[in-house]
């Protein structure tokens, strides 16, 4: 009779869930035109979008709402908001965490935009939404309050308590957000609680993440001397040296740690030289000192220690033959292990996916190259799905999310809320 009871219940959260359209769409329209972009990246922080979802978890019936403020002087109020919202369950002892990340990525080239990146747009579809954010991660957001407010309204109690971390900072490092709380309030996450964070996916949420690759972010800062543009001999060429350094890098990571796993795509690991600052203003000048960076997203067979001697080795080299003097800054790193395929969570999680999306639907576990909060939690020996059903085109132009999608993801998670073991 029990089983009988757990499915006449889903039926009416997930009806209770189709019924709530038009909150996906305020929700998206609010949080669209309040863009909460890093001051790393220009912007103001998360503040006046975390008062705004403050105040909607506040309209619902949540037995816990906690802001928790990270000290940042350069952001709106010279804070950088965390919000926990939490709903008793029968079992109070466990919770089933959902995370969202409140920040966005700028909108880049507006000449790449068909609409206003921060107006959200209803496509003549009916479905289909545009704006910066609208994915990523405010879909994550407004499927949190789905679930919630779904039980809420019903008058339900869940087996264990829900959970929702509305989390800032995670665009450029985290350093405010999901590290702020693992290092200051540890005590959030319980030695029996669960996590899924919908921050990565594919339009038929076929892939549950349950791994990531270490990612290793460093800047290389290369010291030689500079000269007049005629009179090269005169001085060092730091720019010639760091491009030496990023080509000799890039070559010779990619050869010795070339080890292949097909759990992810790429199925191996990556090193790329990425973002250049400027050295010198004018064409006439021999550079003095020449700044790069690298992503690394490392396979976790290797020891990212054996990737940086490996890496110190190259500068080494670079620095005898050159004459320079390089530094090197690690801007992130962050490592961790798989949650097991066969952890209850990621059953509970595949066997939603199928009942909510129907048949052609085959999910499968796969590990991915791009960090999210699921490496913290795992790092802390906590079990984390990281899954979602997008169009998954997060910092482009025109980003956009569905609705059908938002609803659909409420359901699965309702699903696992219900039934997780």
């Amino acid at each position: 009779m029990q089983k009988t009871s757990e499915k006449v219940d889903l039926k009416e959260i997930f009806d209770e869930i189709d019924g709530m359209r038009d909150y996906v769409l305020q929700l998206q329209q609010n949080m669209t035109k309040l863009p909460a972009i890093s001051p790393a990246s220009g912007g103001k922080g998360e503040y006046q979008k975390a008062k705004y979802l403050e105040a909607e978890l506040k309209k619902l019936k949540f037995d816990e709402i906690t802001r928790i403020d990270a000290p940042d002087k350069t952001a709106e109020n010279s804070i950088r908001p965390n919000i926990i919202a939490k709903y008793y369950g029968e079992d109070k002892s466990r919770t089933l965490w959902l995370m969202a990340h409140t920040d966005i990525v700028p909108e880049g080239d507006l000449s790449l935009w068909q609409t206003n990146p921060f107006e959200m747009v209803l496509d003549a579809d009916g479905d289909t939404i545009y704006g910066r954010g609208v994915e990523d991660n405010n879909q994550a957001v407004v499927v949190a309050f789905l679930t919630a407010r779904a039980l809420m309204d019903l008058g339900k109690r869940p087996p264990i308590n829900l959970g929702i971390m509305l989390l800032a900072d995670e665009e450029v490092g985290s350093e405010y957000g999901i590290k702020y709380l693992v290092k200051n309030h540890r005590d959030l996450f319980g030695a029996n609680d669960s996590f899924i964070v919908q921050d990565s996916g594919d339009p038929k949420s076929e892939g549950i993440e349950i791994a990531e690759k270490s990612v290793y972010w460093l800047k290389f800062s290369t010291a030689g001397k500079q000269a007049h543009g005629s009179r090269p001999s005169d001085g060092n060429n730091a720019f010639v040296a760091g491009a030496a350094l990023a080509l000799r890098l890039r070559e010779t990571l990619y050869a010795k740690f070339d080890k292949r796993d097909p759990l992810f795509d790429p199925d191996c690991s990556t090193f790329e030289p990425t973002k250049k600052e400027a050295n010198v203003p004018s064409i006439n000048i021999i550079p003095g000192s020449d700044v790069f960076y690298m992503d690394c997203r490392v396979l976790p067979c290797y020891d990212v220690n054996d990737v940086r001697a490996e890496i110190d080795r190259i500068v080494g080299s670079v620095e005898d033959e050159f004459k320079v003097q390089v530094k090197i800054d690690v801007h992130q790193l962050m490592s961790s292990p798989a949650t097991p395929a066969d952890d209850p969570m990621v059953k509970c999680y595949i066997d939603a996916v199928k009942i909510v999306n129907g048949s052609g639907v085959e999910p499968k576990t796969v590990g991915i190259g791009g960090g999210t909060f699921a490496a913290y939690v795992r790092a802390l020996g906590l079990s984390a799905v990281v899954a979602g059903r997008i169009y998954e085109n997060p910092h482009t132009p025109n980003e956009k999310a569905s609705i059908k999608f938002a609803l659909s993801d409420a359901k699965v998670i309702s699903h696992v809320l219900m039934n997780l073991k």
